[in-house]
């Protein structure tokens, strides 16, 4: 595991993360995981599933969010800038010169094609993402019950994400409040 944590490399992580990354800041999502979980081991499993928890709830681009996120837990406010910077870079640069090529290209047969075919492969990633962070919360039939009802509501009543966000956050407090064991007073039945 590397060791380096210094605002080059995380500015560097973060900036090869947005290089390489297609499909928008959830395909981030299983990169930040291998990266900073798995590779380096900067970040818990579980602290990075909250992470990328609270970047879907606040308002934002989950990548930015969640690069907030990372860079804070490593190095404080100049961990957070050197990763946004990071992350950032690569798309501005890529934006830029999409706005001059692409009447040029948006009928191209092959453009269109590879970039179903990142679509796919997004959602792939997405999966094998969702499946690993979801390890610390297999064992606890609450969340696997919780996360099913959320799933369910969002697939088939279409309810607008806020109100299952608000709703998870009161579930979570609650169940919270339920599992505060309270101290026994002496002599207390």
């Amino acid at each position: 595991m590397a060791k380096d944590k210094s605002l080059i490399s995380i500015f560097l992580i973060m900036l090869k993360l947005g290089a390489l990354t297609f499909g928008g800041g959830y395909a981030m999502v299983p990169l930040f995981e291998d990266e900073f979980v798995q590779k380096r081991g900067w970040i818990a499993c579980e602290d990075m599933a909250n992470m990328i928890a609270l970047s879907q709830s606040v308002p934002g681009a989950i990548a930015i969010n969640c690069g907030i996120l990372i860079g804070y837990r490593l190095k404080k406010l100049r961990g957070a800038l050197a990763a946004v910077a990071g992350i950032i870079l690569p798309s501005l640069v890529v934006l830029t010169a999409v706005t001059y090529l692409y009447e040029a290209v948006r009928d191209n047969a092959y453009v269109t094609g590879a970039l179903r075919g990142i679509r796919a492969a997004v959602v792939a990633l997405l999966v094998s993402a969702f499946w690993r962070l979801s390890k610390p919360f297999r064992k606890d039939i609450i969340s696997i019950a919780f996360f099913a009802t959320a799933f369910l509501l969002s697939l088939l009543l279409n309810l607008n994400s806020i109100y299952i966000i608000l709703g998870a956050v009161v579930f979570g407090i609650l169940i919270g409040m339920f599992r505060i064991k309270k101290p026994e007073k002496d002599g207390a039945p």
